[in-house]
Order: structure tokens, then sequence, then C-alpha cells
């Protein structure tokens, strides 16, 4: 089935997503792309559904490198983290990360996880959504979080990673792992196992 394929691109820096798709066979390059995600993120309407604005950049990013790669299949993606209507970004400093991690103490947060699958033939879209929700936690387990995690906690929204340490912060998980963990994978490979077909 690989054989088949032009080249598999993925436009992240990611090292969760790349050991994702390179731990289900793919044989793929990264090449991130060089959005804005700041400014993106500034250009959405005030109210815009999570969702919707992690499909829209999860679009823009593959279609930024598909432009440097026409040939290729490119698998763009990103996650939104939404409470209570809020969408969170990555926090900037430790101050950041503790005000999140306060934020979402003892609350239910969803995960959007959206990917591209874009080749000069076909664009698709995928999303799909995991619920967690953060135990109500102690500020002495907060203190002992902040420093055993260091500076971990500024590579994620959230200031977490639930394949490590953030496992602890939650009392309750729905959805799927590789979805919280940033891609879709089993929809991405039904993806590419239909342009297989199609590009036959």
């Amino acid at each position: 089935m690989q054989a088949d394929y032009p080249e598999v691109i993925l436009a992240s820096a990611s090292g969760a997503r790349a050991a994702i798709l390179a731990s289900a066979g793919i044989r793929f390059r990264q090449r991130p792309s060089t959005l804005d995600e700041t400014k993106e993120h500034q250009n959405f309407p005030h109210g815009t559904p999570p969702a919707e604005v992690a499909q829209t950049l999860a679009k823009l990013k593959a279609e930024d490198v598909l432009a440097m790669e026409p040939d290729a299949i490119v698998i763009g993606a990103d996650q939104v983290l939404a409470i209570g209507g809020e969408i969170l970004e990555k926090p900037r400093s430790q101050e950041e990360a503790r005000a999140q991690l306060e934020k979402l103490r003892g609350r239910t947060h969803e995960l959007h996880s959206a990917a591209a699958v874009l080749h000069k033939k076909r664009t698709v879209t995928i999303i799909d959504t995991a619920a967690l929700r953060v135990r109500d936690f102690s500020e002495e387990f907060l203190d002992w979080y902040m420093e055993t995690a260091g500076p971990g906690v500024l590579t994620s929204v959230g200031a977490y990673h639930v394949e490590g340490l953030g496992i602890h912060l939650f009392s309750e998980i729905k959805g799927d792992y590789f979805t919280i963990l940033g891609l879709p994978i089993l929809q991405v490979l039904d993806e590419l196992r239909s342009l297989s077909t199609i590009l036959k």
C-alpha cells in the first residue's frame, strides 16, 4: 500500500504527532508550516466555534506546505483547548502555565484535534473531540507538579501531557487517546488508504 503513495509530509514539528505516524508504519518526513498561529488566532471572529478554529488552522498549515511541496500528500494538524467557551493558547511562562492549571482545576475542558490531508487531487479535513476533567487538586500538588514538570509545562496548551506526568491531573477522560495527543490517526489512516486507491 505504501508504495502507491506520493511522498507524505507532516506539516508539523510535533514529536508526538510524528511518533503516532511512525508507529502506524507511515513513511513520511516533517516540514513544519511557517504559519504564524498567534496571528491567525487573532483573525477569527469572536465566538468562532473552537472545532472550526482547529480545522481551519490545520488546513492553512497543510496549504502552506503544499504550496512548497505540490506533488506530496501533506498532513496538517492543529489542536484547540476550550473551556467554558474560552480558547486557551500555549503558555508563554511558568506563571501563565500555573494560571491555566488553576483555571482548569475541578472543571471539564475539551480538546478539539483537527487534521487536514491535502493532495492536489483531494482536500479532506478531519475533527475529533475529547473531554477531560481535571481533578480538584491541592495547592501543594500544584507546587509539586510545576516543579517536577519544569519547562515541559510550556510545550503544550493546558500545561500538561497525558502521556507523562500530566496524567496525575485528571479524574476522568473521555475520548480517543490519539486525539488527545493531537492527531486523530484513525481518520487520517482512512484518508491515506483512500488516496492510495484514488492515485493508482
